[in-house]
């Protein structure tokens, strides 16, 4: 187990690179080895069982962190129940010029605009087929490149290039650093985008003979009419469960000190109500059975807790972790378990959905 007088030594010699900078040599630690597991016995009171998989416990690592699929063992091995690669392009694309993201210290947030950097599908799938062994939960977040003519058709590509070893799909329509991307929300997009990919999924589903769960990652600046009608599009297409929600383009309760007015999407503890509004508000319209992973904002057990009383299933991070290290997992982890003990619970699924109302009735 790492100690954490070196965590927060790791930590401060970060802090001294640049945003990208740290976010690169984090991933090469990982690679070679250099963060050791911190990983606790799991609590089966923790452990969610969703579709065919069984999660370990409920904390994934976001996608985002690693896009290139570089070191999914390296990060279940830190303590996550299942992480998440991607996005992923058909082709590979360098992204938007940097910088292009930037850490906000005082408010414990990031702001980004990657704009879909990544190697593309082939580099993806050869370094996922070498893994040691195809353990673990491993989602695959797939994406259209900037200049394709037929967004749709490259969501379709990632569908078939990886529906043999995903441990489940996320359809990234949600970033906001690829320009016209989130026009994809809009219903009559969205219902042509759902019908093509779980075609693409069912065909897969045939000629494989293993049925991968597609989930569909939705922004936190939907307006309620228009999350109604993502939610009647999932439902309709029987989309297997909902990510909410990405970054945002609001700024609204910054504290103005840093580069809190670059352009791209804002993560981390800024994000953390309007992310669960929307939560409690897609649960709401959702009803109790479509699973949904709840994100955004989430550094604490506490913080980790209410979104699963807003309606979450599962939790995905990942800016906190730049504030906090990966002693972050652990400490979520005992935390979740202390809330059980104390409530008197025997399963997350207990607690789920208890403060969907009052969440619901807030304004972001």
């Amino acid at each position: 187990m790492t100690l954490p007088w070196l965590e927060n030594l790791a930590l401060k010699g970060l802090r001294v690179l640049d945003a990208e900078t740290a976010h690169r040599a984090t991933i090469t630690a990982l690679k070679s080895g250099l963060a050791p597991s911190v990983r606790l016995p799991d609590d089966p009171r923790l452990g969610v069982k969703l579709w065919d998989l069984g999660f370990p416990n409920p904390l994934g690592m976001a996608a985002g962190f690693d896009k290139d699929g570089e070191v999914p063992d390296a990060l279940l091995r830190l303590g996550f129940g299942y992480t998440e690669v991607g996005s992923v392009t058909p082709r590979p694309q360098p992204g938007n010029p940097r910088p292009r993201v930037f850490r906000l210290p005082d408010d414990e947030g990031v702001i980004n605009r990657y704009g879909f950097n990544n190697q593309g599908h082939a580099a993806l799938r050869q370094r996922l087929m070498s893994r040691p062994r195809l353990s673990g939960i491993v989602g695959i977040n797939v994406g259209a490149n900037k200049d394709a003519s037929d967004r749709v058709a490259d969501y379709v590509a990632g569908i078939h290039e990886f529906a043999d070893i995903a441990s489940y799909f996320t359809v990234n329509i949600s970033s906001p650093n690829t320009p016209g991307l989130r026009d994809l929300q809009a219903r009559s997009a969205l219902a042509e985008l759902l019908t093509g990919v779980i075609s693409a999924r069912d065909d897969c589903t045939q000629k494989c003979g293993r049925h991968v769960p597609v989930l569909l990652k939705i922004a936190p600046d939907v307006a309620e009419a228009d999350l109604q009608d993502i939610v009647e599009e999932v439902l309709a297409k029987n989309v297997e469960g909902l990510i909410v929600s990405n970054t945002t383009i609001s700024r609204d309760g910054l504290s103005g000190r840093g580069p809190t007015q670059e352009a791209g999407g804002l993560s981390g503890r800024p994000l953390f109500r309007k992310s669960t509004i929307m939560l409690a508000k897609t649960r709401k319209l959702a009803g109790p059975d479509l699973p949904i992973i709840g994100v955004g904002g989430i550094d604490s057990a506490e913080t980790a807790w209410v979104k699963i009383t807003a309606g979450a299933d599962l939790l995905q991070l990942y800016s906190s972790m730049v504030f906090k290290g990966p002693g972050l997992v652990r400490d979520i982890l005992a935390g979740l378990s202390a809330k059980l003990d104390a409530e008197g619970l025997g399963s997350l699924r207990e607690a789920r959905d208890a403060n969907v109302e009052a969440w619901a009735s807030e304004t972001a």
